[in-house]
């Protein structure tokens, strides 16, 4: 039991270095930092542009075809890097699995494409 809790050991210790330099890193800055806080940088800032109408309005649906678009994509490059970390030993099925997941996404891609989802007026 002693040798298990040695082998936790490393594990602990960078976890209390880790919370407490979180812990400093924000604490310094909230005793050290000027406050002087003026209109322009309290106002309500979203999207953009300034908050000018009730928060219950309708948002343009380009907002949030962006906003799919970035994930899809997003989600690829989080299933790429692992792929090609490992890439001498996934095998051939792997390689063709990646490929067919590439070919469904640029169909995808080419899709949004030619719908107009790119395009900002």
């Amino acid at each position: 039991m002693d040798g298990l809790l040695r082998e936790y050991l490393p594990i602990l210790v960078f976890l209390g270095i880790a919370i407490g330099l979180g812990l400093v890193l924000i604490v310094i800055p909230a005793l050290l930092a000027p406050y002087r806080p003026d209109p322009e940088k309290t106002s309500a800032y979203e999207c953009g542009f300034n908050a000018f109408d009730d928060a219950r309005m309708k948002f343009d649906v380009r907002f949030y075809l962006v906003s799919i678009l970035f994930i899809i994509f997003d989600l690829e490059v989080a299933f790429l890097f692992p792929w090609a970390v490992a890439f001498k030993d996934v095998g051939l099925f792997g390689f063709w699995s990646m490929m067919v997941f590439l070919a469904v996404l640029t169909i995808g891609f080419a899709y949004e494409w030619k719908k107009g989802a790119l395009e900002w007026e």
